[in-house]
C-alpha cells in the first residue's frame, strides 16, 4: 500500500494513495492517529490501510498539497558517500562504517513544495535517495533481522548548500537549511517492491537525468545500515534513513551544476514514485 501526509480541508491529516486518489482518514481516526506517525507507532497501518482502500477518494493526488511523509519524527538519520561511484568521484577514501549525519525536521518539504535556495549560497545541490521509514523500533537491531523493522520506503531529496557544508568537517549546516530536504511523495510498503537490489534511484534537473543507479551498488547494504544505526541510538517508529545517493552531484560535475530559482528538481525511484519540486530563492 501508498501512504502519505497532506493537507485536506486546511487540515493536517494523512491517509491512503489508490488509483490516483488519496484516501484521508476520518475525523475519529485523526484524534486517535493525528499523524502517520503516529499510525506506524501504534500498529495501526495496516487495519487503517485496508479500510480506507474501501472508500472514495478525497482529493486527486494530482491537485494535493503535500507534506512531508512523516511530518514529526524523532529523528532524520542520513548516509554519506553510501554509493562507490559518488565516493569515487570526491576522491575519498574507502571506510568500514557508514558516514551519519542527522537533518531536522523543520528543514523538510514534501512533494510540490519549493525548494528554496538560500540567499546566503548559490550552491544548491541535489542528492537522490532512497528513504527508509522505521515501522518497529530497536537497538542493537541484526542485519538478519533489520528488514522485519521496516513500514516502509519514499523518495529523498537531501537538497544540500555546499558551501556551508565545508565550512568545516562537519556537514550539518549544508544539510539543513529550510525548505532543502524533499520528501514524498509517499511511502510504500515493503510488499510493493518486488526486488529491492534492483531499485533505481535517479535525479532529474529540468528534465535531464543527473544520477543513476541501483540499491545493488550501495557500499553499505540498508541492513547494514540500519543495524549500525541502532548500535549507537534506538531506532524508534516513524524514524527516517536517508540511505545514501549516487554518484553524478552537481558539486562534482565539470562544470559545476547548481539548483536555480526555476528549476524543477525530481527524484525517480523505481517501484516507489516521482518526488518533484520546484526551485525558488528565498
Amino acid at each position: 500500500m501508498k501512504f502519505a501526509s497532506f493537507i485536506d480541508n486546511n487540515q493536517n491529516t494523512w491517509g491512503v494513495v489508490k488509483d490516483g486518489q488519496l484516501i484521508s482518514v476520518d475525523e475519529t481516526i485523526l484524534k486517535e492517529l493525528p499523524t502517520l506517525r503516529s499510525a506506524i507507532s501504534q500498529k495501526k497501518l495496516k487495519e487503517v490501510g485496508q479500510d480506507l482502500a474501501k472508500k472514495p477518494g478525497t482529493v486527486a493526488a494530482d491537485q494535493a498539497m503535500f507534506l512531508p511523509v512523516i511530518t514529526d519524527p524523532d529523528k532524520i538519520l542520513c548516509v554519506g558517500l553510501n554509493y562507490h561511484e559518488h565516493r569515487l568521484e570526491g576522491g575519498h577514501d574507502e571506510v568500514g562504517n557508514p558516514t551519519i549525519f542527522v537533518r531536522f525536521a523543520n528543514a523538510q518539504i514534501g512533494h510540490n513544495v519549493p525548494m528554496i535556495k538560500p540567499k546566503e549560497s548559490d550552491t544548491l545541490d541535489f542528492e537522490a535517495e532512497l528513504a527508509v521509514i522505521i515501522g518497529t523500533g530497536g537497538r542493537r537491531i541484526t542485519e538478519e533481522n533489520a528488514f522485519s523493522h521496516i513500514a516502509g520506503y519514499s523518495c529523498y531529496n537531501d537538497g544540500s548548500v555546499r558551501e556551508f557544508q565545508r565550512h568545516t568537517t562537519q556537514f550539518t549546516p549544508g544539510k539543513n537549511f529550510m525548505g532543502t530536504g524533499g520528501f514524498g511523495p509517499w511511502m510504500v510498503t515493503p510488499d510493493e517492491i518486488t526486488d529491492l537490489q534492483n531499485v533505481t534511484v535517479e535525479s532529474r534537473l529540468n528534465g535531464e537525468v543527473m544520477q543513476h543507479a541501483k540499491v545493488s551498488d550501495m557500499i553499505f547494504s540498508i541492513p547494514r545500515i540500519i543495524s549500525y544505526i541502532s548500535t549507537f541510538t534506538e531506532l524508534v517508529p516513524g524514524d527516517v534513513i536517508a540511505t545514501g545517493t549516487p554518484g553524478g552531484v552537481g558539486s562534482r560535475r565539470d562544470p559545476k551544476v547548481w539548483m536555480w530559482p526555476g528549476d524543477i528538481c525530481e527524484i525517480d525511484i523505481s517501484q516507489v514514485g516521482v518526488l518533484s519540486n520546484p526551485i525558488i530563492e528565498g
